[in-house]
């Protein structure tokens, strides 16, 4: 991974206009026992309220367009668009993740250089993996924050037999934001014939296309929301921060 402490001259980087985030948050929830963990409260926010949240205090992010269930945008305009300048637009997604970020990419300002992707079950995201995110995308064109695994993989076959060990050395657990220079990741959208569920991330969509991906340094306190005990989990690293804040 890269970190972003970058020194580059200004003349020799077009700079762009606007730096906007797309929050995706327009899945079914299928692992969470039938509750919107979109609208679960994690210390009494709800957690696409603690995602919006980590945006709106991001210097680097200029503008946020939440992309949610099409059942859902009145209840998520009545809960945050009086809250977060920030928000500009609150839109239905699509049948797939990638659809809902295309979607998100329709409504993007036109003079929007760098876009940022992240999970609304991602809560915990930082204005440090945020700002990173962004740098590296305006540099390489395309970057992702991730963390090295913990666990050793194993690649089996269809009867469950492991039939390889990669090299724990060489693999990273991609969390989100993904970050990417507008012109790259429209290109990418044309390049390919459809966007089902097996593009799981917009790094992905930019492999596919022929482009590269780098990696910044994420957390392991990125959590996303998956299942309820990670809403237990959760909550136990805010008070940990909280807890560090005060020493």
């Amino acid at each position: 991974m890269v970190r972003t402490e970058y020194k580059f001259s200004f003349t020799e980087i077009e700079i762009p206009q606007k730096t906007t985030a797309i929050i995706v948050a327009a899945g079914n929830a299928s692992r969470m026992d039938g509750i919107d963990k979109q609208l679960t409260p994690i210390l009494g926010i709800p957690v696409i309220e603690r995602s919006v949240k980590a945006f709106q205090e991001a210097a680097v992010i200029d503008s946020i367009v939440l992309v949610v269930r099409e059942d859902k945008i009145s209840e998520f305009q009545n809960l945050l668009s009086d809250k977060y300048s920030k928000i500009t637009d609150i839109i239905a997604g699509g049948s797939s993740r990638a659809e809902s970020v295309k979607h998100g990419i329709e409504v993007c300002d036109r003079d929007t250089g760098i876009v940022l992707i992240h999970d609304g079950a991602r809560p915990l995201v930082t204005d440090e993996i945020i700002t990173d995110v962004k740098n590296a995308a305006e540099l390489y064109g395309a970057a992702a924050c991730a963390v090295p695994l913990k666990d050793t993989v194993k690649k089996i076959d269809l009867s469950g037999r492991i039939v390889e060990t990669p090299r724990r050395s060489s693999l990273v657990s991609v969390q989100t934001p993904q970050g990417f220079r507008m012109d790259i990741y429209k290109k990418a959208l044309q390049s390919v014939d459809t966007l089902s569920d097996e593009i799981t991330d917009d790094c992905s969509l930019i492999e596919l296309s022929g482009n590269q991906v780098y990696t910044v340094e994420g957390s392991y306190d990125n959590i996303k929301i998956t299942t309820p005990i990670d809403i237990t989990l959760a909550e136990a690293i805010i008070k940990r921060r909280e807890e560090e804040k005060c020493e």
